[in-house]
C-alpha cells in the first residue's frame, strides 16, 4: 500500500534543497502519498516505512520530509535556564495519554491539524502500546507534554503542546532522558520530530536528507524497545 523504502530513496530532492537546511515546515515534496485508512495496522506500516498522517479534509495525507527532523538522544541541548524548568516539574509517562491528545487537538491551538480520527486512532494505538504519552506535571497539574509512537529504537513524536512556560520542553528533555537510561542501546535511538524546526534546533535536532533517513531506519527499528514503555 505505501512506497517502498527503495523508492522512497530515489525520490528527487526537495525543490528547495540546497547546501542549507531549511527552517522546518513542509516542502511541496513531503507529501508523497493520499487516502487509506488509519487502522493500527496500516499506521504501523507507514512508520516502519518512513511515513506519517496528516489529515486533509475528508481524506488522509501521508509525508516523509526531504528534510527530516531527527533528535539523536546524545545531541540533547538543554539550556541552564530550561534545566532550571527542569527541576520545577514531575515527569510521567503514559499516566494522561488522553489527556494530552486533547491538549494537543484543542482547536483553538495555531494551526491545529488532529481531528477525530487521528485522535481516534492513536488512542487505539496506546491501547495496544504503540503510542504514548511523556508528561510534565506541576503541583497536580497537567502542564504539558507530547505524544507518539515506538517501535524498536525509533519514537516518533506527532504533537506536543504546554499550559505552563517551557512544559513541553521539559517533558521533550524527560522523554530523551529516560530512553537514554532505559538500556545499553541509546546510542542506536533517535526522536523522529518530522521537522527540524527553530524551536526544535535550539535543543539540539538537526535534519537529514529523506534517503538518508530511509536508509537508517531499518536498524533503528530492529533495536530492542526501551524498557521505558514497559513501565
Amino acid at each position: 500500500m505505501f512506497p517502498s523504502r527503495e523508492w522512497l530513496r530515489d525520490l528527487p530532492p526537495a525543490e528547495s534543497e540546497d547546501d542549507q537546511d531549511p527552517e522546518g515546515g513542509p516542502d511541496a515534496t513531503d507529501r508523497i502519498a493520499t487516502g487509506a485508512d488509519l487502522a493500527p495496522g496500516t499506521l504501523l506500516a507507514a512508520y516502519r516505512a518512513g511515513i506519517f498522517p496528516m489529515p486533509e479534509g475528508a481524506t488522509t495525507g501521508w509525508w516523509c520530509p526531504a528534510h527530516r527532523g531527527v533528535l539523536r538522544l546524545a545531541d540533547l541541548r538543554v539550556s541552564r535556564s530550561l534545566r532550571a524548568s527542569v527541576r520545577r516539574f514531575e515527569i510521567r509517562v503514559d499516566t494522561a495519554f488522553d489527556e494530552v491528545l486533547a491538549a494537543c487537538a484543542d482547536p483553538r491551538r495555531p494551526y491545529g491539524w488532529i481531528d477525530r480520527r487521528i485522535a481516534a486512532a492513536y488512542t487505539e494505538l496506546h491501547r495496544l502500546g504503540w503510542a504514548h504519552s511523556v508528561e510534565a506535571w506541576r503541583d497536580g497539574h497537567l502542564a504539558g507534554g507530547l505524544y507518539g509512537v515506538a517501535i524498536g529504537g525509533l519514537f516518533a513524536g506527532e504533537s506536543m503542546f504546554h499550559r505552563e512556560t517551557d512544559a513541553s520542553k521539559v517533558a521533550l528533555v524527560g522523554l530523551v532522558e529516560r530512553l537514554r537510561d532505559s538500556d545499553g542501546a541509546a546510542d542506536d535511538r533517535i526522536v523522529d520530530v518530522q521537522w527540524a524546526t527553530p524551536h526544535l534546533r535550539s535543543l539540539g535536532v538537526s535534519t537529514m536528507p529523506r534517503a538518508s533517513y530511509i536508509a537508517g531506519l531499518e536498524a533503528v527499528l530492529d533495536v530492542p524497545p526501551a524498557a521505558l514503555w514497559e513501565v
